[in-house]
């Protein structure tokens, strides 16, 4: 399955078992709830809901209902959780953030307990709308595995959960083992996955420089008239992580935080806090 491609429901059920409760939900009939109704996945292995505007049409008409299941069924897995409406979202988080920011005040919703029967099915559900969509951040994508892995205690079931080959289970779970600066960097496309993958086998203290040194061999120069393959300057990243400030607000401050060095950024903090000492 390509990425950009989306999982459905119906997809799934082939990977939680026999009379999975996925597979029923498509048959279910859907109501309209009110927002106030509805909480999104506090679980989501989406930390960022990305950029919303393909989905504006919302404010006038929903093409799928989102699935969700009761406050007490969800809380009999996570009673540690705070919900306070009637219902979680567990497929359309996206919709229903949509739908408050464009201004719908109901959404569309089937109801179905049965995707909490159990945490590795309740996992297996809110991973499959995000594994292998183009905007879904690679890192949070290793995230969501590792929660499956851990919920199914071994990566065989997680990778059969997820229609996934058990090789592509550990390779997402490696990315986890990379240095923070080059989880950063994954992120914002500047180390491609399979080089991402040969460094998680690098001993921590040695991935940062091994990167740059492959990067700096990079930056020598064109070779046999090969256009020379700089990485992006660091006002180019900077500017990248500006556009997406307003969905992914982390990747600037990451940008600013690896360009400027810990002294730049104190340096960049004391000015902005005398600017606004003076509004």
């Amino acid at each position: 399955m390509a990425r950009g491609q989306r999982t459905n429901l119906a997809s799934l059920a082939n990977s939680v078992g026999d009379n999975s409760p996925v597979e029923q939900t498509a048959a279910m009939p859907s109501r309209t709830a009110p927002l106030t109704d509805l909480t999104p996945n506090p679980r989501n292995p989406r930390e960022d809901l990305g950029d919303l505007s393909g989905l504006e049409s919302i404010a006038d008409i929903q093409l799928q209902p989102a699935t969700v299941v009761t406050k007490a069924a969800y809380l009999a897995l996570y009673p540690e959780d705070s919900i306070t409406t009637r219902f979680v979202v567990i497929n359309g988080c996206r919709r229903l953030a949509a739908a408050h920011k464009y201004g719908r005040t109901d959404l569309a919703i089937v109801v179905n307990d049965e995707i909490a029967r159990d945490r590795v099915t309740l996992i297996s559900a809110s991973i499959a709308e995000n594994v292998d969509r183009q905007d879904f951040d690679v890192i949070e994508e290793a995230k969501a595995v590792e929660s499956l892995v851990q919920e199914c205690s071994n990566a065989v079931d997680a990778a059969n959960r997820l229609r996934k080959t058990p090789a592509w289970v550990s390779q997402r779970r490696a990315l986890l083992a990379l240095a923070p600066e080059l989880q950063t960097a994954l992120r914002r496309g500047e180390l491609a996955i399979r080089e991402a993958r040969s460094l998680a086998r690098v001993p921590l203290e040695q991935q940062v420089v091994r990167w740059r040194t492959a990067q700096d061999k990079k930056n020598d120069g064109e070779h046999n008239g090969a256009p020379d393959k700089r990485s992006p300057s660091p006002s180019r990243i900077i500017a990248n992580a500006l556009s997406e400030f307003h969905s992914k607000p982390q990747l600037l401050a990451d940008a600013l935080r690896i360009h400027l060095g810990p002294n730049g950024v104190k340096t960049l903090l004391a000015v902005l806090a005398d600017d606004l000492t003076t509004v």
